[in-house]
């Protein structure tokens, strides 16, 4: 099974190579990683690049600008899929909120499933850096209005750790996935689903950013509001 694990970062300079070689050290080196940078300022692709001479099946695509985690995404997964090598694509944030070491686990469950995703809202995951009032908001979005709204068979509808076979994500029409921030992960979930994709759900350790600072803002949040009721129903919005 060809694995490759796809990542997009903006100023992750702090822990990226910590970051990267959590993940050759989980998949013993057996894996392709694709690093997507949107021309960080800090200097993130300058480490990537250092880290290639160490890791030849390192990747690094240097975007023109900072566009969102979705339109990274896009980019990345196209590219990779276009190589027609890969069994399974991973996708996982840059900043170990969702730990590299999930991935075994997550790819064992491909026994039974097409998709499979991590979940801070099922038996035996924890959430560590948040106070109350974003636990309580981050279970009522997912578990309530997201998933209750699409219909998805999961817990966690903006789980950003998502593994998933590559031939059901070559069934995506890709560039009809608008959101740029963090409510692409629903709609990648949503089409998934609609194509027959059978979806598991792992428990993980989800801990708040570790290094660097959170890129979440009032756009990214108003833009997930908006998602379930343009994925459920999509003539409102044409």
């Amino acid at each position: 099974m060809k694995v490759c694990v796809v990542t997009p970062t903006y100023n992750e300079r702090e822990n990226i190579a910590s970051f990267i070689g959590a993940i050759y050290g989980a998949m013993r080196g057996e894996v392709t990683v694709c690093v997507l940078d949107d021309s960080s300022p800090d200097g993130t692709a300058g480490e990537v690049e250092a880290l290639q001479k160490l890791f030849p099946s390192l990747i690094l695509i240097k975007r023109p600008k900072k566009e969102g985690l979705g339109r990274a995404y896009v980019d990345g997964f196209t590219r990779m899929l276009e190589r027609n090598e890969f069994d399974v694509i991973v996708m996982i944030d840059s900043d170990f909120s969702e730990h590299p070491l999930y991935i075994p686990k997550a790819l064992a469950e491909l026994s039974h499933a097409d998709v499979v995703t991590g979940s801070r809202y099922v038996k035996g995951s924890k959430i560590y850096g948040w106070d109350l009032k974003r636990k309580v908001l981050s279970f009522f979005a997912n578990r309530v209005y997201a998933r209750f709204i699409i219909g998805l068979p999961v817990n966690d509808v903006t789980m950003g750790f998502n593994v998933m076979r590559a031939g059901y994500l070559k069934r995506v029409d890709l560039t009809k996935l608008p959101s740029a921030g963090y409510a692409f992960i629903m709609e990648l979930k949503a089409a998934l689903y609609k194509e027959g994709a059978r979806f598991a759900e792992i428990p993980i350790v989800f801990v708040e950013r570790i290094e660097g600072r959170s890129k979440i803002s009032s756009r990214v949040i108003k833009e997930g509001v908006i998602a379930p009721w343009r994925i459920r129903f999509p003539h409102w919005f044409t």
